[in-house]
Formats: C-alpha cells, sequence, structure tokens
C-alpha cells in the first residue's frame, strides 16, 4: 500500500517553469515506476511521463518531449516532474500514479494501482 500526495502546481504564464513533487508513503518506494498523468476539463486523463522502477527509464508523452523531465529521490520517497516552456495547453490537473514492479503499461491509467488526488496547473496565455 502507498499514498501520494501531489504539491508544486499553481497558475503561471505561458513560458514559465513549475516543478511538481510527489511524495509517497509505505515501504519498498525502490521497486515503484512511478507516473504523472493529467486531465483537462471535459478530457479523459493522458498519460505525461513515467520512470520505471528497474534502471530508471524515462518515458515521456510526445508533445512534452524536451519541455518536461521527470525524475526520483528514492531516499526521499519523492518523485518531481520539471515543466519548462509551459503551454496554455498544458493547463490540467496533474496526478502522480504508482505501480510495483510496473514496466510495460506505463502509459496506460490501467496500469496503476494507486493515484494521488492531483495538482492544478493553469498556464495563461
Amino acid at each position: 500500500q502507498v499514498q501520494l500526495v501531489e504539491s508544486g502546481g499553481g497558475l503561471v504564464q505561458a513560458g514559465s517553469s513549475l516543478r511538481l513533487s510527489c511524495a509517497a508513503s509505505g515501504r519498498r518506494f525502490s521497486s515503484y515506476t512511478m507516473g504523472w498523468f493529467r486531465q483537462a476539463p471535459g478530457k479523459e486523463r493522458e498519460f505525461v511521463a513515467a520512470i520505471i522502477w528497474s534502471g530508471g527509464s524515462t518515458y515521456y508523452e510526445d508533445s512534452v518531449k524536451g519541455r518536461f523531465t521527470i525524475s526520483r529521490d528514492n531516499a526521499k520517497n519523492t518523485i518531481y516532474l520539471q515543466m519548462n516552456s509551459l503551454k496554455p495547453e498544458d493547463t490540467a490537473v496533474y496526478y502522480c500514479a504508482a505501480e510495483m514492479f510496473g514496466s510495460s503499461r506505463y502509459a496506460h491509467v490501467a496500469g496503476y494501482d494507486y493515484w494521488g488526488q492531483g495538482t492544478q496547473v493553469t498556464v495563461s496565455s
């Protein structure tokens, strides 16, 4: 069992940066594949980025490649999403997700058992 708490969202102008954090409780954090998803009003929740538990490989949705960076600090049981060059279309609620020993389903909502409550990111033009 793991509990996830996101923080770091806010209202920023286009071109700005934000860093989201997701703090996890529970044991064996290093055994969890961690992901970031987002959901805009009226849209389905979509994959943003993931970092795999074994080896630390990272994956990104095409529209955020080169702008967003996912990272983890296993000593702090925390993952981060550094978001640069933000665009209005990045506006959404951002969710952190976890799956023990997750691998091939990292880009799918159904691939995660644990979710945070979400943090709002609003990018004005």
